[in-house]
């Protein structure tokens, strides 16, 4: 993710919080371093609802082929919001805020009645398997309360005990456990409002088991690690101590993404740093995504410099180099039992890599010139993948961009790659939402992508905030955060740990209903990455992505870990109390 552009950045950024123009300094797009009674009613599926038969769901992606996982905590398959593969309608709605938003993956699109009353329904499209519902109610909204009745053929309701009188929290995700075997094709939410006002719902969630989505590529990128540990930092989950890679492994991910610069200041990720890494995550039973950067340091669309003791080589040079020292780097996981599963040619390569020979520059919107060069050297770096990879083991190469939100740039970049003849598996993502904007935008990019491109996708990068201090403080550094202010949020989701859960499992959710089964995965970046380790070395220098992390500022996980898995009873097992239940700040 972030790279900060210039040296002591921390200073620009405190100073661009006093101006408000911090997404304007080079640190704020991603380059940085790397911020009455209310009827609702909701059909999920008429008839008997509670069954004794196994609850589980048809899948909408059987065309992903199923991998093993190592998944801890969910007994069965995985849970996805099934609400957004169905349809919704309502007997009344507001201008702008029709029936449909409140089903399409963004907490922050709403559905709105047009007056104190009104009636939502959501079809799921076939009886499914249903373990929990979400309501989000817009921030806006006044206090309200709610009933739901379910039913698995039309018209024929009911309703557990626990979906009646439901007092609803404005902006909060709330949750709400259903009863074991439940089974239901519709859904009816009916909302009271405590003041007469209009009720906005910003998203409505069904939640229920997709054998499919058990072989999803879910990790998180821990290049930190090893330095959070080397200076003294101490991580826990429940209380029980452990490393970053251990707990992310018993919190559902199955893969761990590490950075890779040619020759970086000492104690950041150069190769033995991370094979050092590879072993840790092969004990612990995890894939290895490796991401290339080719420099000796941050590279990203605004730096791509090409290493020192590379310097002055032609494009035949570099080419020859980038072979070689790929072909290298994947023969050396390789020999020490640990093989690389996942390679990305580079990082955030949206304006190519090794400048200037490898540079694209684009004139004006999606024209851009210099693609020969990088599709050269692009080649090189898949040719040498390839060459050290040991045979009989798959190796995936990714393609990585950095526009998740903006499916024009993402498809001009993929169809150049494509006339180009460079060779990929993977399309590789950069998505986050207060530099790449809302969700529904992401959802919209992957879905058109995938029917474009007809290859696997996978959200290589992703964070929201928990909070929005800054942890750094305390320590002396004036670092700033990425995400420092409610602006910057996205409506729907607050910064606190369960709207960083509700973020990130409806991102989950939409991966998991990508057509064709070809939503591959997600990956959290730096979710470890707590005050105490600097960018870059030097005194007075932290990180800003403290308040992104699924730790808290002193290494304990914070609810949000169980991003991989069912968010309502993550939610259940961090505040077992909260009946409807809510993750609090």
């Amino acid at each position: 993710m972030k790279r900060l552009t210039v040296p002591r950045i921390g200073k620009r950024i405190a100073i661009a919080k006093r101006i408000g123009i911090a997404k304007r300094i080079g640190i704020g797009k991603r380059t940085a371093l790397g911020v009455g009674a209310v009827l609702l009613a909701v059909p999920l599926a008429a008839t008997a609802i509670i069954s004794t038969a196994p609850a589980r769901a048809a899948s909408v992606t059987q065309a992903r082929p199923a991998r093993a996982t190592s998944l801890a905590y969910p007994t069965q398959a995985p849970t996805v919001n099934w609400a957004l593969s169905g349809t919704a309608t309502a007997t009344n709605e507001e201008s702008g805020d029709p029936a449909p938003n409140a089903i399409d993956g963004d907490a922050g699109t709403d559905w709105c009645t047009s007056s104190w009353t009104g009636t939502l329904t959501v079809d799921l499209g076939q009886v499914r398997a249903l373990s929990d519902l979400g309501i989000t109610l817009d921030a806006a909204s006044p206090s309200a309360s709610a009933t739901i009745e379910l039913a698995s053929t039309a018209g024929n309701w009911q309703q557990p005990r626990a979906l009646e009188n439901i007092a609803l929290d404005p902006g909060n995700p709330m949750y709400f456990p259903l009863p074991g075997g439940t089974q239901a094709r519709y859904a009816e939410l009916t909302v009271y409002s405590d003041t007469g006002a209009d009720v906005c719902v910003g998203e409505f969630r069904a939640y229920g088991p997709d054998p499919a989505a058990e072989g999803m590529d879910l990790g998180a990128d821990l290049s930190f690690t090893p330095q959070e540990l080397a200076a003294g930092a101490q991580f826990s989950y429940n209380g029980q101590p452990g490393t970053p890679v251990t707990i992310m492994k018993t919190a559902g991910a199955n893969y761990v993404r590490m950075r890779l610069w040619v020759d970086p200041p000492p104690g950041y990720s150069d190769l033995a740093y991370d094979l050092a890494l590879a072993r840790q995550v092969h004990a612990a039973g995890m894939k290895i995504y490796l991401d290339i950067m080719y420099s000796d340091f941050w590279a990203d669309p605004t730096k791509q410099n090409i290493p020192a003791a590379w310097q002055g080589q032609d494009l035949a040079q570099l080419t020859a180099t980038v072979r070689s020292y790929t072909q290298q780097v994947i023969s050396a996981f390789a020999q020490q039992g640990t093989p690389v599963d996942m390679v990305s040619i580079g990082n955030e390569i949206r304006n190519g890599i090794l400048w200037p020979i490898g540079e694209i520059n684009c004139a004006s919107g999606t024209t851009c010139g210099g693609w020969d060069n990088l599709a050269q050297l692009l080649k090189a770096g898949v040719a040498g993948a390839q060459a050290g990879n040991p045979g009989g083991h798959q190796l995936l190469i990714v393609m990585h961009y950095d526009q998740g939100g903006d499916n024009a740039l993402s498809s001009a970049f993929y169809s150049q790659l494509e006339t180009e003849g460079v060779p990929f598996d993977v399309i590789g993502l950069s998505y986050y939402p207060f530099f790449h904007g809302p969700i529904s935008a992401m959802r919209a990019n992957v879905d058109e992508l995938a029917t474009q491109f007809h290859k696997p996708i996978i959200i290589a990068e992703t964070q929201y905030p928990w909070t929005l201090a800054n942890g750094n403080s305390p320590l002396g550094d004036s670092t700033g955060d990425f995400v420092w202010e409610t602006s910057q949020l996205s409506p729907g989701y607050p910064a606190s740990p369960g709207g960083q859960l509700s973020f990130v499992t409806d991102e989950l959710s939409i991966l998991a209903q990508v057509p064709d089964g070809l939503g591959a995965g997600l990956f959290y970046w730096a979710p470890d990455w707590i005050p105490g380790v600097p960018w870059e070395p030097g005194a007075g220098i932290g990180s800003p992505n403290v308040n992104l992390t699924l730790f808290n500022f002193e290494g304990a996980a914070l609810p949000s870990i169980g991003i991989f898995q069912n968010p309502a009873g993550v939610c259940e097992r961090s505040n077992p109390a909260s009946s409807p239940c809510v993750i609090g700040g």
